[in-house]
């Protein structure tokens, strides 16, 4: 099956202690995978987009564990590049409650994908026939070799007519501002689709707006995007959270807003790699319009049970847009 998206970037295994128990207090950790291109990949494959997942994994069961999730959601994995050296990076999550918000310990110096080198990936044939290519500015941050094999990508990808989707994904405990500026503002120049948050976009660019949709009009000018989409999250409490986005579209000059979700929030981790996933599959099936609305839906739906991978059916999440409701479903 030829991929319509293909993604690159990091997964790691991710262990959390039950409920909101300290990490300090645990005496057991819930296994999950995670990692932000793994994440919008499988949200787009559940919704029907065919889509790949390429990596640079070790050999070992750590490494299996994380090749046979992404097949489990349907995602093709042939593109990863296995190795008997290096390890698998992990990381913790301890989930909050008001005044105490969720927390993130890491694991990942020197993992497998951060040594990745030029060359190991044969973009040619990973990108034969995609439509777009998706990484984040997490896989730039990981090390100058994983940075160098990202730009192999997008320019691959530019080379085949894929169109090249980034998700900004600052992420201040792997690198600063300034380096992030640096960095991203090469390789979102290159790119034709921008995801971010308005957060983001601040640290990282310094560009501000009266409104979201300002911020969006100022980046696809700044940067000569097609396409700018902001998720937009209000936080009342850890576990209260209104979620929506927007999204512009440079070539039409229209700015679309997404549906707006009240979430009891179970997890909300890799919420706005879901949303990235289901943008690509409505962008693809009908324009910005059709993505914002899927990529919201699917990424409020994602936040109602634990783990990064967005675990919904492309019924759930056409219910949720046509309203649904809380009755049980018999």
């Amino acid at each position: 099956m030829t991929p319509t998206l293909v993604t690159f970037g990091e997964t790691m295994i991710r262990l959390s202690p039950p409920g909101q128990a300290r990490l300090e207090q645990a005496d057991s950790l819930r296994i999950d995978v995670g990692g932000s291109e793994m994440n919008a990949a499988v949200a787009a494959a559940r919704l029907g987009l065919s889509a790949s997942f390429v990596t640079r994994l070790t050999r070992n069961p750590l490494g299996r564990l994380i090749a046979n999730r992404a097949r489990e959601h349907g995602v093709d994995t042939s593109g990863i590049v296995w190795t008997d050296e290096d390890r698998i990076g992990t990381y913790y999550v301890e989930f909050g409650a008001s005044p105490r918000p969720n927390s993130v310990l890491y694991d990942r110096r020197d993992s497998a994908i951060a040594r990745v080198r030029p060359g190991e990936i044969n973009w040619g044939s990973v990108l034969a026939g995609a439509r777009i290519f998706h990484t984040s500015g997490i896989t730039f941050a990981l090390s100058d070799s994983a940075a160098e094999v990202a730009f192999e990508g997008i320019r691959a990808a530019k080379a085949c007519g894929a169109e090249v989707s980034i998700d900004l994904n600052y992420r201040a405990r792997l690198w600063s501002p300034g380096r992030a500026r640096e960095v991203m503002s090469e390789a979102v120049r290159e790119a034709d689709l921008l995801i971010t948050t308005e957060e983001d976009t601040e640290r990282v660019f310094g560009i501000r707006g009266d409104s979201y949709e300002e911020v969006a009009v100022r980046l696809a000018g700044e940067f000569d995007l097609s396409v700018v989409a902001i998720t937009l999250r209000e936080t009342p409490s850890v576990w209260r959270n209104r979620w929506s986005a927007v999204a512009h579209d440079a070539r039409t000059g229209a700015v679309h807003k997404g549906p707006e979700f009240d979430i009891e929030v179970v997890d909300r981790v890799g919420s706005g790699d879901a949303f990235a996933g289901g943008f690509l599959y409505g962008y693809v099936r009908e324009g910005v319009k059709t993505g914002v609305r899927y990529g919201v839906a699917i990424s409020a739906l994602k936040q109602t049970h634990p783990g990064d991978l967005a675990w919904a059916t492309k019924d759930e999440v056409e219910r949720a847009l046509e309203g649904g409701n809380l009755r049980i479903v018999r």
